[in-house]
C-alpha cells in the first residue's frame, strides 16, 4: 500500500434545511484514504453514506469542512472547475442509474450526464 493520501475529509458537516426542520446528514466527519487502500463504508439507511460519497465525488459541497481528492480541495472549486475535475479524475457508479426506458443500454450510456 502506498503512503500517498488520496482522499481527505476534514471536519465535514452537511445540513439540509427542510423549512420546519434542519436535517444533519453529516456531523464532523474525518476520513483519510490512501492510494491502494480497500475500505467499505457501512451504515443504516439515512446515515449519510451517499451524502459522504457525493462530497468525495465532487457532486455536492459540505455545509462546512474540507474535502480533498488527490491534493485538490474540492470545497474551493467553482461549479465549472468541479465539473472538469469530475470529468477527468472521478469514476462514479450511481446508486440509482435512472436509465431512460425508451432507449437501449448503449444509447443510455452514450447520453451526456
Amino acid at each position: 500500500m502506498s503512503n500517498e493520501l488520496l482522499i481527505k475529509v476534514l471536519g465535514v458537516n452537511k445540513t439540509f434545511d427542510l423549512g420546519k426542520a434542519v436535517v444533519h446528514a453529516l456531523k464532523d466527519i474525518n476520513l483519510e484514504i490512501f492510494r491502494g487502500e480497500y475500505m467499505s463504508i457501512m451504515g443504516p439507511s439515512g446515515s449519510g453514506k451517499s451524502t459522504l460519497f457525493n462530497m468525495i465525488g465532487a457532486l455536492d459541497h459540505p455545509t462546512s469542512g474540507h474535502v480533498e481528492v488527490a491534493g485538490v480541495d474540492l470545497t474551493k472549486l467553482t461549479p465549472r472547475q468541479l465539473a472538469y475535475f469530475r470529468g477527468h479524475h472521478i469514476g462514479y457508479v450511481f446508486q440509482s442509474y435512472n436509465l431512460l426506458p425508451a432507449y437501449d443500454a448503449v444509447t443510455n450510456v452514450c447520453m451526456p450526464v
